[in-house]
This record gives structure tokens, sequence and C-alpha cells, in this order.
């Protein structure tokens, strides 16, 4: 108990300090990342080097993840400077112009889909600046961006936190499942048969149950998602204008969850997310421009820009704004987006319909480029993941922390092309593409300080096994301090603890690897299917990416909303304790 309390404490700080304090992440994750590094030298008693090691392989993966928001914050201010972001918000209008059908849309139908095609917190980079651009206040766009990184995540970037996560978690990666105590629980529970004892053909299993989870679950996302905005961020400050637009908020759910399902019955966890969000785009765009099942009456928008609160806003307004734009927006608006008059029509001679492709194009590549570098049967993700373009460290110090990057492999250089092809493809200025350039570098450094100490925090709490006190690593620490207190009610608390998990390491994936195997020996031991179990864990470590600190500091970012990364956490919260205890209930039912 004493050492799971001790090894608490830098989720504690976290805790009181950024969101109970409301400290900016910038001040509250370097004294985390202190108390953590404290705990593994004096208590865990890592060595030295091994602590350095990982604080080292941190710092690079904060660089990584800051490039990929500097990526997805030039293309954004690459298509204002363009003059197609208005052409896009003028397309979204003609579809509907009720916020709340809008954020259900953007974030949850094509943010699954960018989240099955790239994972790893893409699609808040994409559709949060989106939602900005269509003049949704920066804090709401933050909020409904994070929100949805939930049902969609355990088959992010292509199956990867079930293909690649539960089966480094279980050690059943490739190849036929060995004569271990998970192949015998498969044969037991019917997972495995004779004729069929492979891996791939396991994985298929749990990630069904996996998607039939959050179908359940799941349904309810975007109708929680209006629902709190248009209660924080209403002029009526009401729950109830959200419930208003149950029916369609429903509809949109099933649109994505049923073919979800449907995928990974048939196809594997590879595409539930992918063509569930793709599938669901399709549909509800043509269910909504008819109008059926959309709250009738008035549209629902956000107050006049005029009179939103501080912390609804970036901390700097874009170089953008001018005095007209607030005018020319009309209620709802953000200044901060530039405004239909101050730039050229850059397709005057185009149709509607044609203008609207042509804006819509580099968010299309975008998508069709991130599916590209991610399948490996194009044979693309072998060549920018080969060895001569990956830097590449095992043991670094003489420690078990290994760096491997390849950053043609990230996002961020996808993001980076688009950008160069849009700089062609809407006949830029150079003068034009170098204000987006340095408006990008600025909001990117605003959010390096809380990045390059959260990751570096999260390593070392990560790789704090090894010690001479004889400890195992600080998670796992945690969570079998949980289990002994659970007992037979274990069910109900194995997504809690995915979550903790992903909130720690900040990735569905990194948390399955961390204690699938865990989660599957408690549900031998308590005499439940361990695969429901292992299931429950990877439902809950995607749940755990709307608390996560690092996303949420990384999709603030996006924005220029630095510094007020616990008033998102708060907000998002509910989001998490409502996913992993109906998933808890559903665990104690079928298990």
């Amino acid at each position: 108990m004493f050492y799971a309390f001790l090894a608490s404490l830098p989720i504690l700080v976290v805790a009181v300090f950024l969101v109970g304090l409301k400290w900016p992440a910038s001040k509250a994750m370097p004294l985390s990342l202190v108390t953590c590094a404290g705990l593994a030298l004096f208590v865990w008693k890592v060595p030295t080097w091994q602590v350095l090691a990982f604080s080292v392989k941190g710092s690079l993966m904060a660089v990584e993840l800051l490039y990929i928001v500097f990526g997805a914050i030039l293309l954004l201010n690459t298509l204002k400077q363009s003059g197609a972001i208005n052409v896009i918000r003028n397309g979204f209008q003609n579809v509907s112009a009720d916020r709340r059908v809008q954020a259900i849309i953007v974030a949850w139908l094509f943010g699954s889909f960018i989240e099955g095609a790239a994972g790893f917190g893409t699609p808040a980079a994409v559709c949060v600046p989106l939602l900005v651009a269509l003049r949704f206040p920066p804090l709401a766009a933050v909020m409904c961006g994070v929100i949805i990184q939930s049902t969609p995540v355990s088959f992010g970037a292509l199956g990867t936190p079930v293909l690649f996560g539960v089966a480094t978690g279980l050690e059943v990666s490739t190849g036929i499942v060995p004569d271990s105590a998970v192949a015998v629980a498969g044969h037991a529970y019917g997972l495995l048969t004779i004729s069929d004892a492979s891996a791939s053909h396991l994985l298929a299993h749990i990630g069904l149950r996996v998607a039939a989870l959050h179908m359940v679950i799941g349904t309810f996302i975007p109708l929680i998602m209006v629902s709190m905005l248009t209660r924080f961020f209403g002029t009526a400050c009401s729950f109830k204008e959200g419930l208003a637009c149950w029916k369609f908020a429903i509809f949109a759910a099933f649109a994505m969850t049923v073919p979800s399902v449907t995928t990974a019955a048939f196809l594997g966890p590879e595409f539930p997310s992918l063509f569930g969000g793709l599938i669901g785009l399709v549909v509800v765009v043509m269910v909504a421009r008819t109008g059926w099942l959309v709250p009738k009456g008035e549209p629902w928008l956000f107050p006049e820009a005029t009179s939103w609160p501080e912390d609804w806003t970036a901390d700097r307004q874009s170089t953008d704004d001018d005095s007209t734009s607030g005018k020319l927006a009309g209620a709802g608006s953000s200044s901060a987006v530039p405004s239909d008059a101050k730039f050229a029509d850059p397709f005057p001679q185009q149709s509607s319909r044609g203008r609207l492709i042509w804006a819509w194009t580099p968010y299309l590549l975008l998508a069709a480029l991130l599916v590209v570098f991610s399948l490996p049967e194009l044979g693309i993700r072998s060549l920018v993941r080969h060895p001569n373009v990956t830097i590449a460290f095992n043991n670094l110090f003489g420690t078990p922390a290994s760096i491997k990057h390849s950053l043609l492999a990230v996002p961020g250089t996808i993001f980076l092309l688009v950008c160069g092809f849009t700089f062609f493809f809407h006949r830029m200025t150079v003068a034009k593409f170098s204000a987006a350039v340095k408006t990008s570098l600025q909001t990117t450094a605003r959010a390096s300080v809380a990045l390059i100490f959260t990751v570096p925090m999260v390593q070392i709490f990560l790789g704090s096994a090894g010690g001479s006190a004889g400890l195992s690593k600080m998670p796992l620490v945690l969570a079998e301090q949980m289990a002994s207190i659970a007992g037979q009610a274990w069910p109900l608390f194995a997504p809690a603890v995915g979550g903790l998990g992903a909130f720690i390491a900040g990735s569905n994936t990194v948390s399955n690897m961390m204690l699938s195997m865990f989660q599957f020996d408690v549900g031998q031991k308590i005499m439940c299917d361990p695969f429901w179990i292992v299931a429950l864990q990877a439902v809950g470590g995607a749940a755990g990416n709307t608390i996560c600190v690092h996303n949420v500091v990384a999709a603030s970012a996006v924005v220029g909303l630095v510094g007020k990364e616990g008033q998102i956490i708060r907000r998002t919260l509910p989001v998490f304790l409502y996913y992993a205890t109906f998933a808890g209930l559903l665990g104690l039912v079928v298990c």
C-alpha cells in the first residue's frame, strides 16, 4: 500500500496543481517530473543513467510530438492565408448552420476516420483547428476534439492498439499462439480452435469484443459532446439544448459504430474506425442536408464573439484579425478567423461545387496520405520506416531504454507535404505562406515548454523497473494494489486501470502493451474470462485519452490555447468516468 501511494504521487501532483489549482501545464508538469525522477532515484533506486536515458527518450518523443503540432498548425494557417477556410466554412453552412450538427460531423465522424487512418493524437490536430476555422471558440473546439478521443481510439492507426499493443502485451505478436497460459485459455474459452490457433485469429476475437463494448458505450458520446457544448458555451448554459439534438446525435453514433462492429466481425481490427468514420461521414452529411432528424426551429449558435469570456479564446488573437471580421462573421463567429473581405476569392472561375472541392482538396489529400503511409500492403510504410532513414539506439547509456524515430513516418511530415501542395495548388504568394509559417512557429514554441517536461516524466514513470529496491515499475505497482483491493469485482475496475495507463503513457497502445498481461492474469485468478478483461482494458485505455495530459496539451497548442489544460481536463474528466464506469458495469455482466 505504501509503495502504491508513492507511485501515485506524480499523478496526484498533476491532479492537484494542474486540475485542482489551475496551474498551467508549463508549471505543473516540471513539478511532476521532479517528483517522478526523485521517486525513481531514491525509492525505486533506479540507476541514474537509466533515469537520464528515459529522460532523453522522452525529450525526443516530445520533439516528435511538437513536429506533428507544427504541421497541423501550419496547414490551418496556410488554408487561412489562401482563403480556402472561408469556402470550407460556407460549405458547412450549406450542410447545416447548427453548431451541434457541425461538431458531430467534424469531431465525431471526420475525427473517427482520421483516428482510424493515423491515430496518435492526429484527429485532434486535424479537427480542432478545423472547428476553430468554422468559428467555434477555441476552448469548445479542444473540448470536442478531446472528447471523441475515446470510441474510435482502440482501432486507431489501422488497429495498432490491438494488433500491436494487446498482441505485444500478451506475447502473441506473430504466428501461432505458443503453448502458454494465453493459448490454453484461448482454447478453453473458444477463441482458438485446433484448426486455427493463430495470433491473428485470437486478436480478431478480442477486437470484436472491444468493438461491441465501444458500440454500446460510444452510442452516447456525440450526445454527451453536444450537451456539454450547449451547457458550457451556449447563451442559455443549458444541457437541454444539447439533449434536443438527441435524434441526430444517436443516429450519427450508430452510423459510425454499426459499420465499425461489422468491420471488426468480418475484416478484423485494422479497419473498424477507418470504415466506421468514413461510412458514417457520408451517411450523416447526406441526412443533415435533407434536414431529417436535425432539431427544428432556429439553428443553435454560439453567442457573439465579442461577448466570449476570456478563457474561451487563445492567449493571443491571430494576426489575421481585422476590425471588420467581427461584423461580417455574425452570431457565433470568431474574430480570430479571417473575414471573407480580407482575402481575394482563390477560385473565381469555379462553380460553388468546384470551389468547395478545391478548398477541401488539402484535407482529402491529407486523409489519403495518412492511409497510404499506414497500409503495409502499399509498400510506402516500409520505405519511410527503412533503417537507413530511422534513428535508432538500443540500450541507451547501457540501460533498457531504446530510441527509434523515423521522421518520414511521422504524421508531421505528411502535414508538411500537404502544406507544400496547397502552396502551389491554391496559387499562394510567398509572403502569405511565410506569414503562415511564422505564426505557426510562434504557436508551437508556446506549447513546447509543457511538452518538454510532460513526456520525459511519462517515460521515467514507465521505465522505473530494474532498480535495486526490487520493485515493479510504478504503474504496475499501482495496478497490482488496485487488483488486491477489488478481488472478484475486478471487471468493474479493469477499464479504469486501462484508462490510468493511457493517462500516464498518453497512448492506448502503450497502456495495452504495459497492462494486457497483468489484466489477463487477474482474470485467470478470479476465474473470469480473461479475454473479456483484456477487452475491458483496451476500451478503458481508449477512454483514457480524453484526460491524458500531453494529448490535451498538444490539442490546445494547435489553436494557441496554452495554459488552460487543467480547465479542459476538468471538463473531459466526467466523460472518462462515464466511459470507464459504463464499461466496468458491462464487464460485470459479461464476465
